[in-house]
């Protein structure tokens, strides 16, 4: 069911609608090195078998999982041969290109940039990540995105009805089937067309010898889905960032959910707990310092109990954190405390601030210390740093608010007390 020209791919319009880049350069066969970048059974290899046949030039194929340097610089040396004998140009077609290591993949370059092959190399991983910088810069990344549900649907009727699929075998299939398929396959069009497959062929049909596809024959076929989450690549970090982003933009369900994907992916629930540590500094903060003593609890609780229960632990933290009042200010304080420092704007300790436990102290000027607790409120004005910078502003949010209202308040004592008073005498 290989899509056999551009219109019969479904999906990807962002770069194959009309006039899009890509679509251009296929048709015009101007198409130099790419890239393309997207999960599984989003149509990668589809679209370069697609090219392969729409453009004029030699189409060649490996997986880099398989492929050594040996069968490498055979097809380079075939493409730079058909090159010179013929004139034409030969498209090299390596999937799974992040399996290739770095000598592997400098083997390329040569090639690539004297245009004796153009390079398609289709990745499920990053590849600015896992790709040579030489390799990403002389090729256009493109991504591919999961298909959506429509389009699955689509492609689960075009098999029921085409030749090359099932058109041989009488099937009726419920609407709610293929809905279904198409739900749960999250957006890989293969694993549909696949269930789809073993659906029809293990259904008996019925006296008229037709194949009935219901919901329940489709739940059957598809069984236990896999989550789609590598423990050390995108899929982990991708996750992750939806979870910590989900709970800094206070939404708990969308949270619960990636908290739920990881689990079941069989994260560690104890790397889980230390980013909500530090989610609960870093956006929550002061305007509710709970979140930290629950974060902390959490993740104490978590090595105490340990998995299945220790879910339940992480949901409450995660609800929680995620529902908290939101502030970033302490954070955005030591940022720019931090910055200061490093730049090289380093401050002196003023005198009456300076240690006054040891002999000749007095001598160095290391007096006039005033005890902020002998003074009405526990406060008293004077000079801690010499800088009139603002580094924590408290914002409206939550426990926040106390905080900023007490700070205007000392602050309109520092202005009432005028100038000169920062200094006083030792108390």
């Amino acid at each position: 069911m290989r899509p056999a020209t551009i219109e019969e791919i479904v999906g990807q319009e962002h770069i194959l609608g009309p006039g899009k880049l890509l679509r251009r350069a296929i048709e015009s066969d101007r198409l130099g090195s790419l890239i393309l970048y997207g999960p599984p059974g989003c149509g990668k290899t589809s679209m370069a078998e697609v090219i392969a046949k729409t453009t004029h030039r030699r189409f060649e194929r490996m997986s880099g999982v398989v492929a050594n340097v040996s069968v490498l610089r055979g097809v380079l040396e075939a493409a730079s041969g058909a090159r010179r004998r013929e004139g034409r140009e030969t498209i090299l077609f390596i999937d799974e290109i992040h399996h290739f290591n770095k000598s592997q993949q400098d083997i390329l370059l040569p090639c690539v940039e004297d245009g004796a092959i153009t390079l398609i190399g289709a990745t499920t991983h990053n590849p600015f990540f896992f790709v040579n910088s030489p390799l990403t810069s002389r090729s256009q990344v493109f991504e591919l995105l999961p298909l959506s549900e429509d389009a699955i649907a689509l492609l689960l009727r075009r098999a029921l009805t085409d030749e090359r699929g099932l058109a041989a075998i009488r099937i009726r299939a419920d609407d709610d089937a293929l809905a279904y398929l198409a739900r749960v396959c999250e957006g890989d069009a293969r694993r549909a067309l696949n269930a789809l497959e073993i659906a029809a062929l293990s259904t008996a049909p019925d006296a008229g010898g037709v194949v009935a596809l219901s919901r329940q024959v489709a739940e059957d076929a598809i069984q236990k889905k896999a989550v789609v989450y590598d423990h050390d690549e995108d899929g982990h970090y991708d996750t992750i960032s939806a979870f910590i982003k989900s709970v800094r933009g206070s939404d708990p369900n969308a949270a619960v959910y990636w908290l739920a994907k990881m689990l079941y992916a069989g994260e560690d629930p104890r790397f889980i707990a230390r980013r909500l540590i530090i989610l609960a500094s870093e956006d929550i903060g002061n305007a509710d310092p709970h979140g930290l003593l629950v974060a902390v609890a959490a993740k104490e609780a978590v090595e105490f109990v340990g998995m299945p229960e220790a879910r339940i632990i992480l949901s409450q933290a995660t609800t929680y954190l995620a529902t908290a009042p939101k502030s970033n200010a302490s954070y955005l304080a030591i940022e720019k405390a931090y910055s200061d420092v490093k730049e090289g704007r380093v401050l002196p300790v003023p005198a009456h601030l300076r240690d006054t436990h040891y002999r000749g102290a007095e001598k160095l000027g290391h007096k006039g210390y005033r005890y902020a607790h002998d003074f009405d409120g526990h406060f008293v004005d004077q000079e801690y740093v010499p800088t009139d910078k603002v580094y924590y502003a408290p914002t409206d949010q939550g426990y926040e608010e106390s905080l900023r209202r007490r700070l205007e308040a000392w602050r309109a004592r520092r202005k009432a007390a005028g100038p000169g008073a920062g200094g006083g005498s030792e108390s």
